[in-house]
């Protein structure tokens, strides 16, 4: 991921819970139960991020879980239809989400974990699909990796030195 350093309290941050997992834990005394939030935050126009948060009650792990996606915010480029610039795959671990561009009306075409990602986004047209692993830590992930990999048609432009109407014919 890009380690672009985004101003959080400029941000209207929404966020949802994608997963909570109970995790045991065994010691000499028995079992330690504690609980697992996967947190997504986003403004819904164009930043977003995702964080875990640990704890032995549900509302703390939460707390946690969104203090950390916080701190991983990245900013996502979109075209003029609120869908991503070109098609993309994100990988993260062995999961794998493919990210492709749609025109206006489509909607969000997207599973689980990564329609939460798109959804606080602010993505309003786009097709997606998991491939390989379809762990929610793992495909949240990826789908942020890919999008925030993505590139605008002037980033492009300029690193081939050229127009931007060269590159878009």
């Amino acid at each position: 991921m890009k380690n672009t350093i985004i101003d959080v309290s400029q941000l209207e941050l929404s966020d949802k819970v994608v997963a909570i997992k109970r995790v045991t834990k065994t010691v000499k005394g028995g079992r330690n139960m504690r609980f697992t939030a996967l947190v997504v935050v986003g403004d819904g126009n164009g930043h977003v991020g995702a964080g875990l948060g640990k704890a032995v009650e549900i509302p703390e792990a939460i707390r946690k879980g969104k203090e950390d996606a916080m701190k991983n915010i990245v900013k996502i480029a979109l075209d003029e239809n609120n869908s991503v610039t070109h098609d993309f795959i994100g990988k993260f671990g062995s999961a794998s989400v493919l990210l492709k561009k749609a025109p206006e009306g489509t909607g969000i075409i997207a599973g689980g974990p990564a329609r939460i990602v798109c959804e606080l986004a602010g993505i309003k047209n786009i097709r997606t699909k998991s491939l390989g692993s379809n762990n929610k830590q793992n495909v949240v992930l990826a789908t942020i990796e890919g999008l925030s990999n993505l590139k605008t048609p002037e980033e492009v432009a300029k690193n081939r030195g050229k127009s931007v109407e060269e590159i878009m014919a």
